[in-house]
């Protein structure tokens, strides 16, 4: 296996913590990316630069996303070279993997609906459903480098700029939404119980169908949470895969299906 960028090794790692550690929120420093054109014109270049186009990535052969790769300058780079948060939007996450891959598989899971997607990172899983025919996606990730990497992906696969939100929407008021999906968000223990709690409200409140995707990370499978998912398909995780995920060997998508 080619050796990884240090730092993005680190960025696996921190969120293959065991419990009562972790890497806290994803994407948790801000960057201020400017309100000007100018400045989401830089970091779009910028992210063009260095990262490389990805057609059909590991589970998922029918979109192309910008990725990390061994051929980008910043893959053996040392960390402190890096201008912005940690980029967790360049990196396709298991647990986003395999709940992009059920989209793709059974789009009538979005057709029609207003759809979700917390903490984004890539933009795969709101492709997806936007590919489905869903009537309205909003992606939500709280780093402004995802949001302009989201945009990137969206051309990418054919599709007009999906709008995103980065304030966090965790713990606010419930919206109505028809579905909302989390792929990898389970990486540290106080987030799951505060996403436990907030999707707890968002099914009360509106009857929100809520996809998890998630490839066995101990936060999610030691959490009182885990005794409401309910298996809806599981998939192999490629050899590559599973060595960058510390012998995680396939990753789920659950139905969350909450106390009455």
């Amino acid at each position: 296996m080619i050796p990884r960028l240090k730092w993005v090794s680190l960025v696996v790692s921190r969120c293959h913590a065991t419990v009562g550690e972790g890497c806290g929120r994803r994407a948790g420093v801000r960057l201020s990316t400017g309100s000007s054109r100018s400045s989401d014109e830089e970091v779009k270049k910028f992210i063009i630069e260095n990262t490389e186009v990805v057609r059909g990535p590991h589970n998922t052969p029918n979109i192309s996303l910008r990725l990390f790769t061994p051929s980008c300058r910043f893959w053996f780079a040392r960390p402190e070279l890096w201008p912005f948060s940690e980029p967790y939007w360049a990196i396709y996450w298991p647990g986003g993997q395999a709940l992009t891959r059920y989209l793709l598989d059974e789009p009538a899971v979005a057709r029609d609906r207003r759809v979700l997607d917390l903490g984004s990172g890539c933009g795969a899983s709101a492709i997806a459903a936007k590919l489905g025919g869903a009537s309205y996606v909003l992606a939500n990730d709280i780093d402004p480098v995802a949001a302009i990497a989201i945009k990137l992906n969206c051309e990418l696969n054919g599709l007009e700029p999906i709008p995103v939100e980065t304030e966090d929407l965790i713990g606010s008021e419930a919206e109505r939404w028809d579905l909302i999906l989390l792929g990898d968000m389970f990486y540290e223990e106080q987030l799951a119980s505060s996403l436990h709690s907030w999707l707890r409200e968002c099914v009360r409140a509106h009857g929100t169908q809520v996809l998890i995707g998630d490839p066995g990370r101990a936060q999610l499978q030691s959490h009182g949470i885990r005794k409401r998912l309910r298996r809806l398909a599981a998939y192999e995780l490629p050899p590559s895969l599973r060595e960058e995920n510390y012998g995680l060997t396939a990753s789920t998508v659950w139905l969350y299906q909450p106390e009455t």
